[in-house]
């Protein structure tokens, strides 16, 4: 999906009735028509709603934090997203048995089944939250890249993409934009490998001098990137559900994790290699003239130029549904496409805006969130060392977020305290 994530919403408003049961080798189809995944296809979903334009920012982050703490972050926070995930599975399972809620389909389902509207509610403003987060720097992203390429200014482009947002955000159904997303794909994973080929080039004719650690500061910044690399996780239950064999997707999930750790470590230490003191914060910036570098940098702006659309989807179903009756409303979605602009006028830093979102909502959504749903499902028949597991998440989750939501604000604003 082209550094797209968390398509899944948590829009789903219906708890409904469980399909029956799959009998297909591969794809199987359900009562109501649809197909559940097979084990390949529900890793390659899992790829495409993980990786994201955080990736772009892992070299500058091995630079800020130190090649080896970014290394060990970034194997952690895999580790950490993965159990949370599991997390999630095991509450949804658990209430699916007990309770009169026979489907629960989304991240807001859960929500809603734990805490009731207000559970629903703080998942529907964290991942509006999220969504738009990931909009801003998708913008910010293209801004820059083609102020870099045409030597003028990144504001200029930023609002140069409001009338075509504007016309592609009107479209209601995610189905007509299936096309954009295949397309992003394809320039998603060839932009990678170029610009890991590219790295591992500059590497071999003049590596750069690296440090393994960084300050205490820079270690926040480092944790929000890492936070925000791994964030997908509105898409774990949705994707649960639509896999034939679901007592295999943990297995399935912890390989995709450990698949992504190798590729965010390879692609940030070739890029701190390269570079080393002179790695951007946007590691295309560093590729310098050239056909293939132009090429790249365009592809990439284009790519996310056409997922934003697919990103903000998410938002307008929540806003739809909370204001409009869950109906299509055109000058609400111009609206959030207007707000996204503006918000992108004003961030500094591209690596520091994505430490910020890590650090301020993915934290919350992918640690905080799902421990505390969990706890409260489960407190009642739950050991020792699950209660403590459960807290412990919940406390360093929060403590976290807020720690680093608050570095990164003097990152990006340069408040001094």
């Amino acid at each position: 999906m082209g550094f797209g994530r968390d398509r899944a919403s948590s829009s789903s408003n219906e708890l409904r009735d469980p399909p029956p049961p799959p009998e297909r080798e591969d794809t199987a189809l359900i009562g109501d028509g649809k197909h559940l995944s097979s084990q390949p296809k529900t890793f390659a979903n899992l790829f495409i709603a993980i990786v994201g334009a955080g990736v772009l920012g892992l070299p500058y982050t091995f630079k800020r934090t130190g090649w080896l703490t970014t290394l060990l972050m970034v194997f952690a926070i895999a580790a950490l997203t993965h159990y949370c995930m599991m997390l999630l599975i095991h509450t949804r399972r658990r209430l699916e048995t007990l309770t009169g809620f026979s489907k629960i389909a989304s991240f807001g389902d859960l929500g809603f089944a734990v805490c009731g509207s207000f559970g629903r509610i703080l998942v529907d403003v964290l991942i509006i939250l999220a969504q738009a987060g990931f909009c801003v720097g998708y913008l910010v992203f293209i801004g820059k890249t083609m102020a870099d390429l045409l030597n003028s200014s990144k504001s200029f482009y930023i609002l140069g993409c409001l009338p075509f947002q504007l016309g592609l955000n009107s479209i209601k159904t995610l189905t007509h934009l299936a096309p954009l997303s295949i397309f992003a794909d394809v320039v998603d994973l060839g932009a990678m490998s170029v610009v890991m080929v590219q790295e591992a080039l500059v590497v071999v004719r003049n590596g750069a001098v690296v440090r393994a650690f960084g300050g205490f500061s820079e270690f926040f910044y480092g944790l929000g990137v890492a936070v925000y690399a791994f964030e997908g996780i509105g898409m774990a239950l949705p994707l649960e559900s639509e896999m034939r064999d679901k007592k295999k997707f943990g297995k399935v999930l912890a390989f995709t994790m450990v698949f992504l750790s190798l590729i965010y470590v390879g692609f940030g230490i070739l890029g701190y290699l390269a570079y080393g003191d002179e790695t951007q914060d946007i590691i295309t910036a560093n590729l310098g003239p050239g056909v293939v570098s132009t090429l790249v940098k365009l592809g990439l702006s284009v790519n996310l130029f056409f997922t934003l659309p697919l990103m903000m989807n998410p938002v307008y179903e929540i806003v739809e549904r909370r204001f409009w009756g869950g109906t299509y409303c055109l000058w609400l979605r111009w609206l959030w496409v207007l707000i996204v602009i503006l918000v992108a006028l004003f961030v500094p830093n591209f690596g520091d805006f994505l430490s910020l979102v890590g650090s301020g909502v993915c934290c919350a959504l992918g640690f905080v969130l799902p421990s505390l749903f969990h706890f409260l499902v489960f407190k009642d028949e739950m050991g020792k060392v699950a209660w403590f597991s459960d807290v412990t998440i919940f406390v360093v989750g929060i403590f976290l977020g807020v720690s680093g939501t608050w570095y990164a604000l003097q990152e990006m604003f340069a408040v001094k305290v």
